[in-house]
């Protein structure tokens, strides 16, 4: 009298595996890349905090821009929120020494404080570095 067992063969176990693989091949990069645009969205959020906050520093202050994004400036927006995209650092660093858009890779953020100039009171993410659709940093 012959029996059946019941169960998968080997066969039909290694090619699930392979299908399994070849998926995860294909989602993996794709999630990467979605983690560096979700960065960079992160990125742009905290740069209007800034900007915002600059804004009201501005207008409460009756047109005088904040010297720099530090002690003075702190009841306005603490802590200064980090650049979060990769070629930024992840850091909250303001960089004051710049007299208009950053033409150098940096990091963090870049604060325009010399008065007088034509981008006073603005502030910059601090790298001429791409995002993932190959903008500058520097253009948000």
């Amino acid at each position: 009298m012959l029996t059946m067992k019941k169960g998968f063969t080997l066969v039909e176990l290694m090619i699930v595996v392979a299908i399994i693989g070849i998926l995860a091949a294909v989602a993996i990069p794709r999630f990467a890349n979605m983690l560096d645009k979700s960065r960079e969205g992160a990125t742009k959020g905290n740069l209007g905090a800034i900007r915002s906050a600059v804004s009201i520093y501005y207008s409460s202050k009756e047109g005088v821009w904040p010297a720099d994004l530090t002690s003075s400036f702190s009841s306005y927006l603490y802590p200064i929120p980090p650049a979060k995209a990769n070629p930024l650092g992840n850091v909250s660093t303001v960089d004051t020494a710049q007299t208009g858009v950053p033409t150098t890779a940096g990091v963090g953020w870049s604060y325009i404080a010399t008065a007088g100039q034509p981008f006073t009171g603005n502030v910059f993410c601090n790298s001429t570095a791409t995002d993932t659709k190959g903008s500058s940093f520097t253009t948000y």
